[in-house]
C-alpha cells in the first residue's frame, strides 16, 4: 500500500527510460487505484502489469471487491495471489487462493502464487512441509494445460520487510523442493518451465547472487522497487 496515483505515475516516468534496455522480463504491481494510470503509461514498453490481489467472485454484491474482468479491462496481465500479508492480515486461505487461481487461469491471466514459512516453522524444520502444504491446496485440481500461466513466489515470511534475507543456498533448497513438488502436479517437463521467484528483502546488492541459483528464476520485490534507481539496479545485472 504505497504510492498515490500521481506518485505512481511519477515513479513510472522515471523507471521506463531507465529499464528500456534491460534483458529481463519485468512487471509492476501497483495498488488498485493506480492500475489504470500505470497501464496507460506502460503501453508499448517492455514492462507488464500485475494486480496485488483479485476477488474470488466474478461479479455481484461484493462491495469493495475487484473482479478478474475489471482487471483485464484495464490491461492487467497477471495477479499476485496469497501474498503473506494477505494471509496474515486478511485471513486469506489456501482454499480461497485456489478459487482465485481458477478464475485467473480461466480468464487468461498469469497467476503468481505465493507460499512461504514463518520463522517458527523454519526453526522447527518444517519449511518444506509448510510450503508444500500450501501449494497442495492452492494448486489443487489445476489442469496441466495451465502450467505455463502459473508462477510460484517463494516468500519466507521471516524475510519480508525485516531486512533479513534467506541465504542463496537456503532459498535454492526450497526452490528445488518446489520444483520437485510441481513435477508431481504437472510432470517434470512442465515443472522445469515454471518460473519460481524468490521474495524476501531482495535488493540490488543481493539480487545477482540469488538469481545465479539454478532454481531461482526471478524475484518478487517489495520495498526495493519503490525507488527508480533501485528498481533499475535490480534489472541490470
Amino acid at each position: 500500500m504505497n504510492k498515490t496515483p500521481s506518485e505512481a505515475k511519477a515513479l513510472m516516468k522515471e523507471i521506463i527510460p531507465m529499464v528500456k534496455n534491460s534483458p529481463h522480463k519485468m512487471m509492476v504491481a501497483p495498488s488498485y487505484v493506480c492500475l489504470g494510470a500505470v497501464a496507460e503509461m506502460i503501453k508499448g514498453t517492455n514492462i507488464q502489469l500485475a494486480a496485488q490481489d483479485v476477488s474470488a467472485h466474478t461479479e455481484g454484491a461484493y462491495t469493495g471487491e475487484v473482479s478478474v474482468s475489471m482487471l483485464k479491462d484495464i490491461g492487467v496481465d497477471a495477479v499476485i495471489l496469497g501474498h503473506s500479508e494477505r494471509r496474515q492480515y486478511h485471513g486469506e486461505t489456501d482454499e480461497m487462493i485456489n478459487k482465485k487461481l481458477n478464475l485467473c487461469l480461466e480468464n487468461g491471466l498469469t497467476a503468481i502464487v505465493c507460499a512461504g514459512e514463518t520463522l517458527e516453522e523454519r526453526e522447527a524444520g518444517r519449511a518444506f512441509d509448510v510450503v508444500q502444504g500450501q501449494l497442495d491446496v492452492s494448486l489443487k485440481n489445476i489442469d496441466k494445460k495451465f502450467a505455463s500461466k502459473i508462477v510460484i513466489a517463494y516468500e519466507p515470511v521471516w524475510a519480508i520487510g525485516t531486512g533479513k534475507t534467506a541465504s542463496s543456498d537456503q532459498a535454492e533448497e526450497v526452490h528445488a523442493h518446489i520444483r520437485k513438488v510441481l513435477g508431481g502436479y504437472f510432470g517434470a517437463d512442465a515443472a522445469a518451465q515454471i518460473v519460481i521467484q524468490y521474495g524476501g528483502s531482495v535488493k540490488p546488492d543481493n539480487v545477482k547472487e540469488l538469481m545465479s541459483m539454478p532454481n531461482i528464476d526471478g524475484a518478487l520485490v517489495g520495498g526495493a522497487s519503490l525507488k527508480a534507481d533501485s528498481f533499475a539496479a535490480l534489472t541490470s545485472f
